[in-house]
């Protein structure tokens, strides 16, 4: 049965805390369920994953490798297209190190890049003389194909963008970016960070060959979680970013030979409490159901717009909800962005974001230094939201200007 808003809200203790919690762009509370499903690995079959023989070691591989499948079924993937990371920027990072880029190659990224999307390849760029290019965006922080288009020749080797930014919430049209790169035989990498969980993701809809995602955000997981998706066969000679323990088949004093991948990006001992979580919280996603999900976040996303008609409230991003996910970015005029989000959170206990969002070459596009960011998930109330605007507007009219 799907779960009400009421139901999820009692399944979060965080929120038993008063906090009107609008920051789910960085952190999604994490729920009972996905918080009893880690103590239980600890209190009943707390061994490490491997080759052990015993029951409660057996137990904990098998928990362990249970949530590739579930988030497998999340993005439409197979669980052996799924390697665990401990973030969306790991996940960058191992495709980075792992497609052996040299002098000359190509990279193509955009000025809306989360710094986890930009610095791996800004990395090959200074080290290895990778080729990176920028492309622009409209004011409201649109990607257009055609750029992309213009931008490819023939050393080309990866397009890298973004789904929904997070600094502004713009979606953007990745699957006509895939379609363009699979036709000019060009790999594509997505940062799923603020789409998986949100809404509907189909990695064979996007025709994308990577997608990194975190368990923290969207999926209402544990931090310290997340995953690479490489398409087929894309994990064949990837180079893991750590070798050591747990991965190898067989070693001797100058050489080794490694597991198969996705088992082989697992040296040493991983995080398995947070795996086991993220897992669980996969499968509380898909109980609540991603379509339901995003059809809240619009709602309630198209409920925080209402700040766009006050006076001395700027926000940033599409107006077009179809363009845009659950993040609302905006400034008062006359005010800085931590102002007003240290007001927020002292007038009436609203937790936003304020600052670049790891996102300074995004700052720069609109022209500020930062923004007040406020961002939804399926659990927010339309109460929250109409606090949350009358907040906004107290501060603006008694402070902006």
């Amino acid at each position: 049965m799907p779960k009400s808003v009421d139901e999820v809200r009692g399944d979060i203790p965080f929120l038993r805390t008063g906090i009107i919690y609008l920051d789910n762009a960085a952190t999604t509370p994490t729920p009972q369920p996905v918080l009893d499903a880690m103590l239980e690995y600890y209190r009943e079959y707390g061994a490490n994953v491997g080759r052990g023989l015993y029951r409660a070691a057996k137990r904990a591989t098998e928990a362990f490798e249970a949530t590739r499948e579930k988030l497998a079924r999340v993005i439409n993937a197979k669980p052996e297209e799924i390697a665990y990371t401990k973030n969306t920027t790991e996940a960058i990072n191992l495709v980075a190190g792992g497609l052996g880029l040299k002098k000359g190659d190509k990279v193509i990224t955009t000025v809306l890049e989360h710094h986890s999307n930009l610095l791996p390849w800004q990395r090959l760029e200074r080290e290895h003389g990778v080729k990176l290019e920028l492309i622009g965006a409209s004011k409201e922080c649109l990607l257009n194909p055609s750029e992309f288009e213009a931008a490819i020749d023939k050393k080309t080797r990866l397009i890298a963008t973004h789904h929904v930014s997070n600094a502004v919430g713009s979606i953007q049209p990745v699957e006509e970016i895939g379609k363009l790169a699979r036709e000019h035989k060009i790999l594509y990498l997505v940062d799923a960070a603020q789409s998986v969980g949100h809404m509907p993701v189909d990695v064979r809809k996007l025709g994308c060959d990577f997608l990194a995602a975190p368990g923290h955000k969207g999926l209402l997981g544990p931090q310290g979680t997340g995953f690479l998706y490489a398409s087929g066969g894309r994990f064949a000679g990837f180079e893991p970013l750590l070798v050591g323990g747990g991965i190898v088949e067989e070693v001797g004093q100058h050489s080794s030979k490694l597991v198969e991948s996705p088992q082989v990006f697992d040296a040493g001992t991983p995080n398995i409490p947070g795996i086991i979580g993220l897992g669980r919280a996969c499968e509380y996603v898909l109980d609540i159901g991603v379509e339901k999900i995003a059809e809240r976040e619009r709602k309630l996303t198209e409920q925080m717009l209402k700040i766009a008609d006050m006076e001395r409230v700027e926000i940033y991003g599409p107006r077009d909800l179809a363009q845009r996910g659950g993040v609302v970015s905006f400034n008062v005029e006359g005010l800085g962005h931590h102002d007003v989000a240290s007001m927020l959170d002292e007038i009436t206990n609203i937790a936003v974001r304020s600052g670049h969002h790891c996102a300074q070459p995004t700052m720069r596009h609109l022209g500020v230094e930062g923004t007040v960011r406020a961002s939804v998930h399926y659990f927010n109330l339309e109460q929250e939201i109409e606090k949350f605007i009358a907040t906004v507007e107290q501060i603006a009219r008694e402070l902006g200007g």
